[in-house]
């Protein structure tokens, strides 16, 4: 899915809400010639029962993007609860009664040549209507690519650094060519990595395995809910180790993980049907839970989500309580 944005949209941008159309940068910006920046991914799930938008876990994706800003040296000087106060004052402003996606982006923003980096640093949040990112209901076609995932000591995969995610566009553009619904790269030493925005997941003989982040992958927060959704109410031992590409066409059942993509199920892998070629029972109990806590519905997880409160009019953002937004 592409998300087109209206230029009217309120974002917040130099430290004010701003129109979208007035929120710009200098064709010679640092991040626009050489990658320096770093990104980060929160969903917003609307519930029609409760009239409510929540934010999934917005306090652990702001407390990822501070961290990970570290390895480009890009301070964000706003905490992780004023952060989740600003998103919070977009969703009123923007009035969303629609599913969101939010995207915060801090960047090297001196306007000249030259690769070197220096500490000016800008940051903005933007947040709009967005629906599902890959329409995976009856299963994915993934491919593996010819492209390799990068490595930790070459650019950091479990950074969402701007740079790097050429590295996913070329996968994913590459698999789309070839007729697949997504990528998934190997890395150097030819083990599973990850899809090419998204973890991933694999069944087999009842166990859920994953690789471990030492594999060159995104520390991904929907990864570390599933593994804990999977381990508390489906009983199942998850196992981080290497996968070989070949056990993708011998595992029971397969599923991708992401902020924008949720839980994808995968039902073929290079032409081959993954077991029967149907979404396997647990893909299909894990999605369920995952999609139930990430509107409000399990009282256990609620601790996961933040209303908006869209109908409160509140003279100026709140911070959100961190009893409120802490992990389980």
């Amino acid at each position: 899915m592409t998300a087109e944005a209206d230029p009217n949209l309120i974002v917040y941008f130099g430290g004010q809400y701003v129109p979208l159309r007035e929120a710009r940068i200098g064709i010679l910006t640092h991040a626009l010639h050489y990658g320096t920046g770093v990104f980060e991914g929160i969903r917003g799930y609307w519930d029609d029962a409760e009239h409510q938008l929540f934010l999934m876990r917005p306090r652990e994706h702001y407390e990822r993007w501070k961290q990970n800003c570290r390895i480009l040296r890009i301070d964000v000087p706003a905490s992780p609860e004023e952060l989740c106060a600003i998103t919070l004052e977009l969703m009123r402003r923007n009035a969303f009664r629609t599913g969101v996606y939010v995207r915060p982006l801090a960047w090297k923003c001196a306007e000249r040549i030259g690769v070197s980096i220096d500490d000016q640093d800008a940051f903005a949040v933007v947040a709009l209507p967005f629906g599902e990112y890959l329409h995976s209901d009856k299963g994915l076609h993934a491919g593996v690519s010819s492209w390799r995932r990068i490595e930790d000591n070459a650019i950091p995969a479990r950074a969402k650094i701007c740079g790097a995610y050429v590295n996913s566009a070329l996968a994913s553009d590459d698999a789309r060519q070839s007729g697949f619904d997504e990528a998934i790269l190997l890395n150097e030493s030819g083990h599973v990595a990850e899809g090419a925005t998204c973890n991933l997941f694999m069944v087999r003989s009842d166990d859920l395995i994953t690789p471990p982040i030492t594999e060159n992958v995104l520390e991904g927060i929907t990864r570390a809910s599933v593994i804990g959704l999977a381990f508390r109410e489906l009983g199942l031992r998850v196992v981080e180790r290497a996968i070989d590409r070949s056990e993708l066409y011998v595992c029971d059942e397969l599923f991708l993980t992401g902020t924008a993509v949720g839980i994808a199920p995968v039902v073929r892998v290079d032409h081959r049907p993954v077991k029967d070629g149907e979404v396997g029972a647990i893909t299909r109990e894990v999605r369920r839970l995952y999609f139930e806590a990430a509107r409000g519905h399990l009282r256990a997880y609620r601790k996961w989500v933040v209303p908006a409160r869209l109908s409160q009019i509140e003279p100026e953002p709140q911070a959100v309580s961190l009893a409120e937004a802490s992990v389980i």
